[in-house]
């Protein structure tokens, strides 16, 4: 495309090329992206305090974020040089990442495009809810506040889908315990019963100890429905 035309498409020329940066940026995964300090700067108050503050920052053109995924830096930059972000480039593989970036950056806008993608896709996908891995992914990252919006939508999302329904391992011991920790004593509908919240800490935390574990417990600790189906089954016994 001929250059002059699209300010966007310019500014995108420019998304993590080596040859118009002045800044290697080092993410939590090791990956090293590239960036220009003077539009980071001009986007992010936190750059500019970070880039501009008279300290070695100001002078090496490295900088590194270790609790900062790669995968959430890139979303990052093409906002900061774009002002935009194309909705399918946000998935459940990055957006917790790509919400915790915008947080450190300061970047509400980008924020609120991020809760907007997810009720979207709440809406769309109503068969496939990956609530609970992107829960999970938020409770390894992220504090628990009552303020944050992502997270109320999260426990929202999750705490109407029966436990005993999500595939163990989908939910994290850490996500369980953000999900309890929300709804206990609080306004807020929580489809499963206490024995299944039992049940399913109980064998996930067997899972991670070994799978024969895990496997003793799955037959030692049935579902509601499985003990009542067999109640029904030694009451229709016990007629005959």
């Amino acid at each position: 495309m001929t250059r002059g035309y699209s300010l966007e498409q310019d500014l995108k020329l420019l998304i993590n090329n080596p040859k118009y940066s002045d800044l290697e940026i080092l993410c939590e995964n090791e990956k090293k992206l590239y960036g220009c300090r003077a539009i980071l700067a001009a986007r992010s108050e936190v750059f500019e305090r970070l880039l501009y503050n008279g300290m070695k920052e100001s002078y090496e053109n490295q900088i590194s974020f270790p609790k900062i995924n790669s995968a959430g830096m890139e979303i990052v930059l093409e906002y900061t040089y774009t002002g935009s972000i194309k909705e399918e480039f946000l998935t459940k593989d990055n957006m917790i990442e790509s919400f915790y970036a915008a947080d450190y950056f300061q970047l509400p806008d980008l924020q609120d495009f991020i809760m907007k993608v997810f009720k979207n896709t709440l809406k769309k996908n109503l068969t496939e809810n990956y609530s609970p891995e992107l829960l999970s992914k938020f409770a390894e990252k992220m504090p628990l506040t009552e303020d944050n919006v992502l997270l109320n939508l999260l426990v929202e999302a999750v705490a109407i889908i029966p436990l005993n329904t999500i595939e163990f391992g989908r939910l994290s011991i850490a996500g369980l315990k953000y999900l309890l920790s929300c709804t206990y004593e609080k306004e807020m509908t929580f489809s499963t019963p206490e024995y299944e919240v039992f049940r399913y800490r109980a064998i996930l935390a067997a899972k991670q100890v070994s799978n024969d574990a895990y496997t003793t417990l799955m037959k030692l600790l049935p579902t509601l429905e499985q003990m009542q189906m067999d109640n029904s089954v030694q009451k229709l016994s016990l007629q005959k």
